[in-house]
């Protein structure tokens, strides 16, 4: 029987609006999101934000932007590096010593822990920086970016069942 070779992911994460939990209801605040938020008009002013709440996904391809995870759904407020705790995505990398990844700047935890595996984009540089620098960190950045372009595309490829979201029933089905 052939080796396994080593199995390159991409993983993100991504929000998604959901109804908002019924008042009274346990855990309610779990899913107002603090990133993503929603313009609202009030009177004699211009607009304010109001918080959205949202469905946390973590999504897992490979390479070639097959979906290979959908993830569980998560609160909202949850980081993506908790979610990644939380769904044992950390775990299964201890249990896989081949498995690498790319992954987006929410993974920077999961890259420091398994530096020579998962990949998260360089850190900015300071504005005090030499411009060489920035040019540098910039190029390094788009190129993983473009590595990590088909997990953005599976993300799509889900995000176009939105009309699902405006289900009017119970959250449980």
């Amino acid at each position: 029987m052939p080796r396994p070779r080593g199995v390159d992911l991409r993983v993100d994460g991504t929000e998604v609006q959901v109804r908002r939990p019924r008042a009274g209801r346990a855990g309610r605040k779990a899913f107002v999101s603090g990133k993503k938020k929603q313009s609202i008009a009030k009177k004699k002013q211009s607009t304010a934000k109001k918080k959205q709440s949202t469905a946390k996904t973590t999504t897992i391809s490979d390479s070639s932007g097959r979906l290979l995870w959908p993830g569980a759904d998560r609160p909202g407020r949850m980081r993506d590096q908790t979610a990644v705790r939380a769904e044992g995505i950390a775990e299964q990398f201890r249990l896989h010593p081949k498995a690498k990844a790319e992954a987006d700047e929410g993974y920077r935890g999961l890259a420091n822990e398994f530096p020579d595996r998962v990949s998260a984009p360089p850190k900015k540089p300071k504005n005090d920086a030499p411009l060489g620098e920035r040019h540098a960190w910039r190029k390094q950045r788009r190129r993983q970016s473009s590595r990590r372009i088909c997990v953005e595309h599976v993300i799509g490829e889900e995000k176009r069942w939105r009309p699902l979201q405006r289900y009017t029933g119970r959250h449980e089905y």
